[in-house]
């Protein structure tokens, strides 16, 4: 055990003390997994944005759309269900239950799916005036407004369909290794589609991507009688990996370009964007290795290389994630997104390559650029800057330089932007505001308050929860954690305590919004009597380039440390049992549950892994390689972080559990892993979703909470 000491507990940031009345409720399991995004839901404004080219946003409430003025008391309504039902049964289509979700096309347009269909109703004719019908098995949609026109996926190929129907097939590929139009590289750098329209919207840029030389991977159909092999593409970190291309389909000449670039194998295209006279496509491309990008310009007409704009190297690497966007009512000035100074700040450039000013800087993150102001003066962008936990929306001045911090609230804010810059909306969270939507002028100045909605929780005995800091392994950085806690702790009882972990990059756990980032499941373990402990270790997100990459070439290794840092708070509490320690987690969680059940077997006595990582040996190139490099350039890391070498150090009870149908972290993994326990002889316990992929979502979740709240009450 730990030696016993008190450990000092640095900044107390935090503290949720709700006030209940005698006859308080208590959290199902039910309520936990579902509830809090049901029952107990917070207030809110479906369908909030604003209409185009106007000071006025619009929201849907009680089956209709309705529009104000900021500063209004009241609203107008727009379209009610009936009458658009009245418009639709006019077109010939069948009536809806309920007002759909829609979006803005101009100030006179919205459009709205229904089915396989997308519908445009316009304003002035108060009628549906053009439906777009798909094929069932359409996917990746992708409207270009400005020529009503629609490109999507069928099968692996590229299509087009207009108002009036008509398809038009932009590629007819029938080898099944080829596809077009779709994600490439894993979703990594940001991507999260295959399409780009134009900005004028007369062409459209799209993905080839050729994975004939990656390994094929078997999941297995257990729903037919005689199981069937399902393959899919996955190269394992080091292998063969796919070949990417980028191409441009003219709609006026029905010809299809490909970018002449200089290399596509071992190459990475992302954050595509188009120069605002539609004549260039600028690309982030990066190396294998991923320590190399340059940024690079194509004529979209020819597809001949023109420059590389410019460069970004690092020994570590470097991961570009969101494209350019370049300022309106110019073609050659952009605004780019980058780590290079060590935290992600803003950028502005010109067409030359040259960077002209930082907009941004400082030991904080920008999390989001939100929008630029039509005159291209003003910039919007959220960013932790005030703490690592809470996430403000600012403006800056991009002739002057000015920061000003538009939201006044500690929180985490989201916002809308009018198109002129003028209003902003504000909607934000935090430990104690369970949800308010605050509409401010781009000055800062309050202007109206839209909703402040209630605590859904009022009537429920909901445990405690603080947000507070301990230093990290290296004793000088700031860690943040959440300790949820049983509503009353008695004197003289000792308590067990679960460390929920994730620990990866692209992940934070602790954020100062409701219910302080945490799972329903964590405050109903609390109310079940276990503390429930949560570290957004050194590895995790929105802390900085030095932060993240400490995993480099060792995962688990510091992230680990930190965690057991954590162990020391809970060790100086006085009411915890030390002998009752567990820890969970999922995906990169996984193999941290996994990992400190080996490698700290004298502290955790319970785990319960989902999903767990075991060997990076057998995850995917693009995110492996990038924190691990490859196992023949790095060896020593994969053997070091291997959980298939340390089987045998397995003395706790441990549950794994993984979905068979899992392409991210491959059902492979935990069963490599039971065959290691099976030769070392030790015991471990599993259970298999057998048609779940990589998470347990709907209603199953319950079943999966359900069976490792079982784990955790029956062993800790």
């Amino acid at each position: 055990m730990i030696m016993k000491r008190i450990l000092v507990v640095c900044s107390f940031l935090l503290m949720f003390f709700p006030v209940f009345s005698q006859d308080n409720e208590k959290l199902s399991i039910e309520d936990a997994v579902v509830g809090l995004y049901t029952k107990y839901y917070p207030e809110y404004i479906s369908n909030l944005q604003w209409r185009p080219n106007s000071d006025f946003f619009t929201f849907t409430e009680k089956d209709a759309l309705k529009q104000q003025q900021p500063g209004a008391k009241s609203s107008e309504t727009l379209l009610e269900l009936d009458s658009l039902n009245s418009a639709l049964k006019g077109f010939g289509a069948e009536e809806l239950k309920r007002f759909p979700r829609i979006s803005w096309m101009d100030a006179s347009t919205i459009k709205f799916r229904k089915d396989n269909s997308d519908f445009v109703y316009n304003f002035k004719a108060n009628s549906i005036v053009s439906e777009i019908k798909f094929p069932d098995s359409a996917e990746n949609f992708d409207y270009n407004p400005k020529q009503a026109i629609c490109a999507f996926t069928q099968g692996n190929n590229l299509r087009l369909i207009n108002n009036n129907g008509e398809f038009i097939d932009i590629t007819n590929e029938r080898d099944l290794n080829i596809s077009y139009g779709k994600e490439v590289h894993r979703r990594e750098f940001g991507i999260e589609k295959g399409t780009f329209w134009s900005t004028k919207g007369n062409k459209l840029a799209f993905y080839r991507n050729n994975e004939g030389q990656v390994s094929e991977y078997p999941l297995v159909d257990i729903t037919k009688r005689v199981a069937l092999p399902e393959m899919i593409k996955y190269p394992m970190s080091g292998m063969i990996s796919e070949e990417v291309q980028v191409m441009v389909y003219d709609i006026e000449t029905q010809k299809t370009i490909t970018l002449n670039a200089k290399e596509i194998k071992d190459r990475y295209f992302t954050n595509l964007s188009w120069s605002p006279d539609e004549k260039y496509i600028y690309i982030a491309e990066l190396n294998r290795d991923q320590n190399h990008m340059e940024f690079n310009c194509y004529n979209a007409t020819s597809g001949k290389f023109v420059k590389t704009l410019f460069e970004e190297k690092n020994s570590k690497y470097v991961e570009p994630q969101y494209p350019a966007v370049f300022l309106p009512n110019t073609t050659d000035k952009f605004v780019w997104q980058s780590r290079r100074d060590g935290y992600n700040h803003l950028y502005l450039y010109n067409t030359k390559g040259e960077m002209l000013k930082q907009l941004t800087s400082g030991n904080y993150e920008v999390t989001e650029l939100i929008k630029i102001s039509q005159d291209g003066n003003k910039l919007f962008f959220q960013a932790n800057k005030e703490t690592p936990i809470d996430f403000d929306i600012y403006c800056v001045d991009i002739n002057s330089g000015e920061i000003k911090r538009i939201s006044n609230q500690p929180g985490t804010h989201n916002a809308l932007i009018s198109d002129d810059g003028s209003f902003i909306i504000d909607s934000y969270s935090s430990i104690d505001t369970p949800n308010r939507y605050v509409i401010f002028n781009n000055e800062g100045k309050e202007v109206a308050v839209l909703l402040d909605s209630s605590n859904p929780l009022e009537k429920v005995d909901m445990p405690k929860c603080k947000i507070g800091t301990i230093k990290a392994a290296d004793g000088t950085t700031d860690l943040y954690y959440r300790l949820i806690s049983p509503n009353k702790i008695e004197k003289k009882k000792k308590y067990p305590a679960i460390i929920y972990v994730y620990g990866g990059p692209h992940a934070q756990l602790i954020t100062n919004s409701w219910l302080a980032g945490a799972q329903g499941w964590l405050y109903y373990m609390a109310q079940e009597g276990y503390l429930m402990l949560t570290i957004d270790n050194r590895g995790s997100a929105n802390r900085g380039m030095d932060f993240e990459s400490i995993i480099h070439r060792e995962a688990g290794k510091h992230e680990m440390a930190d965690q057991m840092e954590g162990i020391k708070l809970l060790e100086s509490l006085g009411y915890v049992d030390m002998d009752r320690i567990g820890v969970h987690g999922w995906s990169y969680g996984g193999f941290m549950t996994t990992s400190l059940m080996l490698e700290h077997n004298d502290i955790f006595k319970v785990g319960c892994a989902g999903g767990p990582v075991i060997d990076w040996k057998f995850y995917e190139v693009m995110y492996g390689e990038r924190y691990m490099d490859t196992p023949e350039q790095n060896p020593e890391g994969y053997e070091s972080s291997s959980l298939l070498n340390k089987a045998d150090k397995l003395t706790g009870r441990l549950l794994i559990i993984h979905g068979a149908q899992d392409p991210v972290v491959v059902w492979q993994h935990s069963q490599a892993f039971l065959q290691a326990c099976i030769e070392a002889g030790t015991l471990p316990d599993y259970f298999v979703y057998p048609t779940h992929e990589h998470n347990v979502r709907g209603y199953d979740r319950i079943h999966l909470m359900q069976m490792v709240t079982r784990y955790f009450k029956d062993h800790l």
